[in-house]
């Protein structure tokens, strides 16, 4: 098995790779100097309004007391959970970062934000601390971030990766909002001319551009969408269907996210 995962699941012969968690991250990035990160519901679309409004992002696990620490030590506002925070702190929630971002708000003057997540921060330091340039992708700057692969990228490899959810025990969810936010990236990819894709890449485009149409109508039918309007975060859905909104594309230098 050691074998097939260090040649077969690598895609090494593709330009655009597309793999899920941490686990496929740490494969298909082999070789490739370029990881983006997608995890709609919520690190990557809460992460792309932080930096749309001038606000470095430390990406962080666990929402502990390290992490607490970890904050403090930076100066920043740490992230809390949505409950905790209600509607006036900041959390993983979009909208909540929106709000602390305006005049007075708890982020206008901190400008750092810690934003812990066992997903898409998780997976974006690890790839980082392996030397590759991480870049936090989403429905919302999808379009730019492919921009600026074609700009920058000297054409070398990009593992696309779908972070997902975790089920009890740790073990990896897949979650489809993912998928469509990577194919978003890999379509604006190969119409600007990247079209030496996996076919894992080739199948998240197709499943993006099936319900491109109906995108915000998906979001809150699929299961973390469900989740979060069953939880009373329904509203912040929204913020992730809108595509194309944000022209920052978020890259991960040092310890931060911030706009290329």
């Amino acid at each position: 098995m050691t074998g097939l995962v260090n040649g077969v699941y690598q895609q090494a012969d593709a330009t655009i790779r597309f793999d899920w968690g941490s686990e496929g991250a740490g494969v298909t990035s082999v070789g490739a100097g370029i990881v983006v990160v997608v995890d709609v519901l919520s690190f990557t679309t809460t992460l792309s309004i932080a930096v749309d409004h001038g606000i470095e992002v430390f990406p962080y696990r666990l929402r502990d007391a390290s992490a607490a620490a970890f904050a403090a030590s930076r100066q920043a506002v740490l992230a809390v959970g949505r409950s905790e925070a209600g509607t006036s702190g900041v959390s993983l929630s979009p909208l909540s970062v929106r709000a602390a971002a305006a005049v007075n708000g708890p982020l206008y003057r901190a400008r750092r934000l810690v934003l812990p997540s066992p997903n898409g921060a998780a997976i974006a330091k690890s790839m980082a601390e392996r030397g590759a340039v991480v870049i936090g992708a989403c429905l919302r700057n999808a379009a730019v971030v492919a921009r600026w692969i074609v700009q920058y990228g000297h054409g070398q490899p990009v593992a696309v990766i779908a972070a997902g959810e975790r089920w009890p025990g740790d073990l990896l969810r897949p979650a489809v909002e993912d998928v469509w936010g990577e194919g978003a990236v890999i379509a604006e990819l190969h119409a600007l001319g990247i079209r030496t894709s996996a076919p894992e890449a080739d199948a998240a485009v197709a499943t993006y551009r099936d319900v491109k149409g109906r995108l915000a109508l998906a979001l809150h039918a699929c299961a973390s969408g469900r989740e979060l309007a069953a939880d009373g975060f329904g509203a912040e859905i929204a913020v992730a269907a809108e595509i194309g909104a944000s022209g920052v594309v978020p890259i991960l230098r040092g310890e931060a996210f911030t706009a290329a």
